[in-house]
């Protein structure tokens, strides 16, 4: 480990030089009160940062242990520090001129979600912070002096105010672990006592806007559950709270246009995460292994057995191991379905308004014109019953334009000016008096076989494998996009990160040609478990901005990979 001085002296030694010089910087410098690590060092101003971590020792430090010795303690303790260390740049920092990228320093910054994230680590040694910088320069020259005073004079004052225990707002953090506490004890009552769902009474559910998942401030009616379905729960630090449960089984929620039908869903869509202390939803929790489900037109599909949704397809087209380059509204809302319980999950989440309509419904008028015969789709209302009766797989469908469904529903939940409202009674009664030639399929569901993946699904170039992001919903396998728009529940660019570094650990470590897709995810998740992200990133230095996906998102993305081939 390299001294201050010597630090200060090479940036003097490079001042004014051509920018690869910079890379002389890379090492590891005892500064006062932290370690400075320079992992990794850019090429050229414009490339992507440099990547430096700040490392304290735990005995400076000086964090309780009972702050981190859980998981779900040391997971919200990260997110705690990475918020903090992020508003304290935005506020604090000046930033420093030059070209390019010059003087930039940022860390991974949350959103409404806690994830699991590698922007902070901590354990019993040390806690460090994971940061990337630009490095200053004018045009393509060093400027030795501009980057002595970023890393030696502003960001150590960062460090300290961050990274020790004693500088925090320390009611605040232990807040925040208490809400965390909370939320890990609701989802152990939830899992006791078999609810797929549960909203707080109280929540705040609609948005600020269709791109803010901040909550709307004014103008919004706090969730209250119906009598009927409202539950209580005693939390360790909350108390006593009441809500809405939802049971296993098909859920419905109607209601007229812009009554708040698709903001229900949306929230239990995106229960799958605990959320931050103001966020309106810290206590809408979902099953985990729920799953949004749409059509998603032109998708590629490749060999997934659709034939309990579609069958009989002219010229007969093969549907148990159905492929194509181009999927329809329905083939594709199929497959994803399939795809879906072959990852795991366990409840299903759709939205009529993003649904492919000739999959969700049939009405009589249609069945007398076009003979059964003649139709190769089964549509999801003759399914819903049989998914759950044999695999006890849930679905939580929004419901506008069709009654039909009043047959197989458990539960039938009205939105009314964004007030929930118990009528299944009412659409039972309803669907007695206005009864429906409707022919059940008794064929029972089966759950769907793995699927191995070929070795040469992957290839390479010269350079080997090449991967990169472009936000959340696009990700690059050398020139070939990904397309994730379909996955509505992956929420962060740091989550596609990970996908990318999962894409190239399975590629180079566990792609044998004979473990099927699932089976693959298992082994990898196992992997992160114990050793976290870091146990399979590839990153040129430090993995500072990765966030933990689900597997499912994780094999959704393998799914929507066009060169994919199955044996």
């Amino acid at each position: 480990m390299r001294t201050s001085k010597e630090l200060e002296s090479l940036l003097q030694r490079i001042d004014g030089k051509g920018y690869k010089a910079y890379k002389d910087l890379q090492g590891t410098y005892n500064l006062e009160g932290f370690h400075l690590a320079v992992d990794y060092v850019q090429g050229d101003p414009f490339a992507a940062p440099s990547r430096i971590r700040g490392i304290v020792p735990m005995k400076l430090s000086g964090f309780p242990r009972d702050t981190f010795n859980t998981p779900w303690k040391k997971q919200a303790l990260k997110d705690f520090l990475t918020r903090n260390f992020d508003q304290t740049l935005k506020k604090e920092y000046p930033g420093a001129k030059g070209t390019g990228k010059s003087g930039m320093i940022a860390i991974d910054a949350p959103g409404q979600e806690i994830l699991e994230r590698t922007s902070i680590y901590i354990d019993s040694e040390k806690v460090e912070v994971r940061l990337e910088v630009g490095l200053p320069a004018g045009g393509r020259k060093i400027l030795g002096r501009v980057c002595r005073k970023m890393l030696m004079e502003m960001l150590p004052p960062f460090i300290e105010k961050n990274l020790y225990y004693k500088n925090l707002d320390q009611k605040a953090l232990w807040r925040r672990l208490q809400l965390r506490e909370d939320q890990v004890a609701l989802e152990a009552i939830m899992q006791e006592k078999g609810w797929i769902a549960f909203v707080r009474n109280g929540s705040i559910l609609p948005r600020e806007s269709g791109i803010s998942q901040k909550p709307l401030t004014k103008g919004a009616v706090p969730f209250q559950s119906p009598r009927s379905m409202e539950v209580s729960v005693n939390l360790p630090n909350a108390g006593e709270m009441k809500g809405m449960a939802l049971e296993k089984g098909v859920t419905l929620i109607v209601g007229g246009g812009y009554h708040g039908k698709s903001t229900l869903l949306q929230a239990i869509e995106l229960g799958v995460y605990p959320h931050i202390r103001g966020d309106g939803r810290e206590f809408v929790l979902t099953d985990p292994e729920a799953m949004k489900i749409r059509a998603e037109d032109g998708r590629g599909v490749e060999k997934v057995n659709i034939s309990p949704f579609i069958n009989n397809l002219p010229h007969q087209r093969d549907t148990k191991a159905f492929s194509t380059d181009n999927g329809s509204g329905s083939t594709s809302q199929a497959a994803n379905i399939i795809e879906a319980l072959e990852g795991g999950a366990s409840t299903l989440l759709i939205d009529e308004d993003t649904s492919a309509t000739n999959f969700m419904i049939r009405d009589d008028r249609m069945k007398k014109l076009v003979h059964k015969d003649k139709e190769p789709i089964s549509p999801f209302i003759d399914k819903a019953e049989s998914l759950y009766r044999d695999l006890g797989i849930s679905t939580v469908l929004v419901i506008g334009g069709s009654g039909d469904y009043f047959d197989v529903a458990d539960k039938v939940i009205m939105m009314d000016e964004y007030i929930p409202r118990d009528v299944t009674k009412s659409a039972k009664a309803i669907a007695r008096q206005f009864p429906r030639e409707r022919i059940t399929d008794e064929a029972p569901f089966v759950k769907p076989r793995g699927r191995v993946p070929m070795k040469s699904s992957f290839p390479r170039d010269r350079k080997g494998i090449k991967l990169k992001t472009r936000g959340t919903k696009t990700l690059l396998y050398n020139r070939l996009s990904v397309e994730l728009y379909g996955l509505e529940q992956l929420i962060s660019p740091s989550q596609t990160n990970s996908i990318g570094e999962i894409f190239k650990f399975l590629i180079n470590k566990k792609v044998d040609g004979e473990k099927d897709l699932y089976t693959l995810l298992q082994e990898t998740f196992e992997i992160i478990e114990g050793q976290g992200l870091e146990g399979i990133a590839s990153f040129k230095g430090h993995p500072g901005n990765l966030a933990k996906p689900r597997k499912l998102e994780v094999l959704g993305a393998l799914n929507r990979y066009r060169n994919l081939k199955i044996k």
